[in-house]
Order: C-alpha cells, then structure tokens, then sequence
C-alpha cells in the first residue's frame, strides 16, 4: 500500500506534466515553445554547437598563432574552428543567433547545411540571412508558425504597406506598393485568394489612398466594401467605361508632374521630380490602388464587338500597368488562371506585374503562369500546396526570391465593417463619383424591451 501511494505521489504530477506538455504541443505550440521547446533547444545548441558545425563542414583549419597557443598551453588536440557564434536571443517562434563566418566561408555554405541544423538542434526549420559582409543570422522556429497564423503585434504602418500575411520564417509579409507597385495573385476556388484580398482592402481603407474595383462576378467579392470604394464595376461593359477614366486620371497627373519639371532654374535639385511623391503634399493627387478580381472575365468574349472592347481594355490595363506607378496609380490582378490562352495582351500584361502570389491551383501550368518566369524553383512549393490549408500562398518578386506565406483568417462581416468605419476617407475625385458604388442603408435594430408605448396627452 505504501508503494502504491509512494508511486501515486511521483507518478501523478509527472503524467499531469507530460500530458499537459503534449496538449500544448497540439494545440497551443507558442506556450509549449516558450515553457519547453525554447529551454531545450537553448541547451541543445550551447553543448553541442562546436560539434554540429563540425559534422556539418562549417568549420575551418585553425591559424598558425593558435596552434602554436594551445600546444603551448596544453596538451590537448587543436580541433578545427567554428564560426563565431554571437548573443542567442529568444522569440516568441523561436530563437536568433549571428555568426561571423571564418575566412574562406561564405553564406550558401551554411544556407545548405539549414536542415541539418535543423535536426542537430530540434527545431521545426533554419533560416539563414545575410547581415553584412562576414556575418549571417541563423533564424531558427521552434514550430509551424504557418498552421495557426498569429501576425505580429508591432508592426509599423505607413501608406500604401499592408501587413497582409506570415512568412513560414515568423516574419511579416508586408504588401508594398511603394516598393512593387503592380501584383498578380492567383488562386483556385476555395484556396484562400479571397481572404488575401479582403486584408488588403480592409488594410488600404484606414489609410488615404482611393479604393477602385473592377468585380465581373457582378460584384460579389467587392460589393462588400462599397463604403469605402470610389469607383466599382461589376460587369465587363462598366468596366469598358470605368478604364478610360482612369488613363485620364493618370495622364492629367503626369501634366502636373511635367509642369513640376518645368519650373525655375534657381529651383534645388531634391525640388525636380518624376512621380508624385516628389511633388509637395499640397499639391500630390491621391494614391489609387485599382482592385481587379477574376481578370479572365475581361478577356472572355462571344462576338466581333465584345473582341473589340476586350482589346481596348487590354491595351489600357497595360498602360496603367507601364506607366501608372508614377502617377500614383497601383494594380492588383486577381484571378484563377492568367495565361496566354486568355487572349492578345495577357503575357505583355503579366510581364508587368512585378509581385506574384501564387495559392493553390488546379495544375502546375496555372503555377507556371505565376512562378515559372521570376522564380522556377518556386512552382513545385506551390503546386505541393494541400487544399486543408487555404490561404497558404507561395509569394515571390521579379528579384528570384519566393518565400511561403499565410493569410490569417478575416471574416467578411470584419471586412465590410472597416470600410464603413472609415468611409469619411474616401477621396474626393470627381472624374470617379458616376462610378461610385451605391451604399445600401443598414436596417436600424430595435430592442424589444426598450420599446416605449405610446400615451394619449390628456388636459
């Protein structure tokens, strides 16, 4: 009976330990990480750093002065020389730690020896980036960041940047349109894209910048948010209308920054300008981000006319495309499928869409048309994406880079109430107010217990 009770002492709290630890794991991996994973892990890096390096080629032959020292000064064998190893700074995801590369070593030599760091250290994934010249930064995640996406609370705002997504490495992806002005996202039905786009809309509408959407599934995905849109189109006819009006809009804007130009000679040099950003704040025209969802649908045609309006809004899409990012004016094309086959100007129009998001898709040529041109090696990542993860994403720039990214969840309803909220930030742009986007009335709702009846007045 003592044993019994002796074993019920010890091994109570240890299962209630191992099982709460296991529950943690599951379902709550950040706490698990910061109560268990962070400490082992520390550990398992401290004792076993000189060794892992070693087994992994990351280790040089020791200098002369040195060996000389240590024979001097002991017996010992003169092992090879790691990289220098820096302060170990924790996070939420996992650790930080820099090293100082040896002479002779550069970044890809440790970049391909990331996954067996990995499993020397038992992390879920290493990432490798370079600092400066002679220093990288090991950036190890203790868990999937990816399968439940938590985005970072410090995040800097500025306009036209929306933190829109989570990189598998626990860092922000951060839509820039400063930075990329154009951006093609693609996606299957049910894969995400949808959400993708709400955070970006939802993200533009707190900031001063003109919303404009052309929906031609009769406005099913951007009606939603007509409190805060200047122009909506929901068919390919209003559409026809709408793009003209808005290569006015850029070319009235680039008269403006040529009169700039054309200013004094005595004027200083940070005054002359190109874009709108160089003009003064008084007199900069608004940014406009232009939304266009499900692209095919512009260049699907059944007679000789509707050919017809299909090539004038191709070649105006393209000029927005090639010469609107000086004027302020930003596209994001969003669709299924963007290809060749769409028609004429769809590869001309593609190739000036400098960001690519690529989410699940229904087969590798649709990847090829997202990937296949910046960043080859990407379109396996997003072919092997599974259908249980919608909003995961495969996102990559013209510079070769690509990188796994994941939308957090945003109901609709949250969506459409950020824009009403800041619908007193719609621009004023007269050339858009006829294709401003009627808003319907919210029905007022009464409470039945605050329902007064009425009196008759008596004398």
């Amino acid at each position: 009976m003592t044993d019994m009770a002796t074993l019920l002492e010890v091994g109570g709290p240890v299962a209630a330990l191992g099982g709460g630890a296991a529950y943690a794991r599951a379902r709550h991996p950040g706490v698990y990480w910061s109560t268990v994973g962070l400490p082992v892990s520390t550990v398992r890096l401290l004792s076993s750093y000189g060794s892992v390096m070693e087994a992994c080629g990351l280790t040089v032959a020791p200098s002369r002065l040195r060996v000389l020292a240590v024979k001097a000064a002991t017996r010992r064998e003169v092992r090879p020389v790691p990289p220098r190893r820096g302060i170990i700074r924790p996070t939420t995801t996992g650790l930080r730690v820099r090293l100082r590369l040896a002479p002779g070593q550069e970044p890809a030599d440790v970049a391909a020896s990331a996954e067996r760091l990995r499993h020397a250290w038992g992390v879920h994934a290493v990432y490798v980036t370079t600092v400066k010249p002679g220093v990288v930064e090991l950036r190890l995640v203790g868990f999937d960041v990816l399968r439940r996406v938590r985005m970072p609370r410090k995040l800097r705002p500025d306009i036209l940047r929306v933190p829109v997504a989570l990189r598998e490495d626990a860092t922000p992806f951060v839509r820039d349109y400063r930075t990329v002005p154009h951006q093609l996202t693609l996606g299957a039905t049910l894969s995400g894209k949808s959400m993708y786009l709400r955070h970006l809309v939802a993200g533009l509408a707190r900031q001063p910048v003109a919303l404009v959407g052309i929906d031609c599934k009769r406005g099913v995905e951007l009606a939603p948010f007509a409190p805060r849109l200047s122009a909506l189109a929901t068919d390919p006819e209003q559409a026809a209308e709408l793009l003209p009006v808005l290569i006015k809009e850029m070319e009235d804007r680039y008269d403006l920054i040529k009169a700039r130009q054309g200013i004094a000679p005595s004027t200083p040099d940070e005054e002359i300008t190109s874009d709108i950003w160089g003009l003064p704040e008084h007199e900069r025209p608004t940014p406009v981000v232009l939304f266009v969802d499900e692209v095919a649908e512009l260049f699907l045609v059944a007679t000789k006319k509707d050919e017809e309006r299909r090539d004038e809004m191709v070649t105006q899409l393209i000029r927005l495309a090639q010469l609107g990012r000086a004027a302020g004016i930003y596209l994001e094309v969003c669709g299924q499928r963007f290809g060749a086959e769409l028609g004429k100007g769809a590869t001309m129009l593609r190739a000036q869409l400098t960001g690519r998001v690529c989410h699940r898709v229904n087969d590798e040529a649709s990847a090829k048309m997202a990937l296949g041109d910046i960043a080859p090696e990407a379109v396996s990542a997003a072919c092997a994406i599974a259908p249980e993860r919608p909003g995961l994403a495969v996102a990559g720039d013209s510079s070769g880079g690509w990188s796994r990214i994941r939308t957090p969840y945003l109901s609709l309803g949250d969506a459409a109430e950020t824009c009403r909220e800041s619908a007193h930030l719609v621009p004023d742009l007269p050339a858009l107010k006829p294709f401003r986007p009627d808003v319907p009335v919210r029905p007022s709702v009464e409470m039945p217990g605050l329902v007064v009846r009425p009196r008759p007045v008596t004398d």
